[in-house]
């Protein structure tokens, strides 16, 4: 997995990507996402490294069968909130 981390005005933001969809562009219908390497590209990650970020952020964006189920498996995400667009999985986490 790729994670990259940056502190906004709004805390800390974190993007997950499993590493071979980067730069991928996956549609169902009218929806699109672009695994954006501007923004998903980051530090090579484990499921832990992974987990102690999104402990610790106020925003994530995860895309790909991996980096999902690191944050389902952690309890980050609830598992009926992920979203199946094209054959890839997304989900975003934020903490109020």
């Amino acid at each position: 997995m790729l994670l990259a981390e940056r502190e906004t005005p709004e805390g800390l933001l974190v993007s997950v990507c499993d590493d071979e969809i980067l730069g991928e562009t996956f549609e169902n219908g009218e929806v699109s996402l672009t695994v954006d390497p501007d923004f998903y590209d980051g530090e090579t990650a484990d499921a832990e490294a992974v987990t102690d970020a999104l402990a610790r952020c106020t925003t994530a964006n995860l895309v790909g069968a991996e980096a999902v189920a690191v944050a389902v498996d952690a309890g980050f995400v609830d598992e009926a909130n992920v979203l199946d667009i094209d054959g890839t999985r997304h989900a975003q986490y934020l903490r109020l």
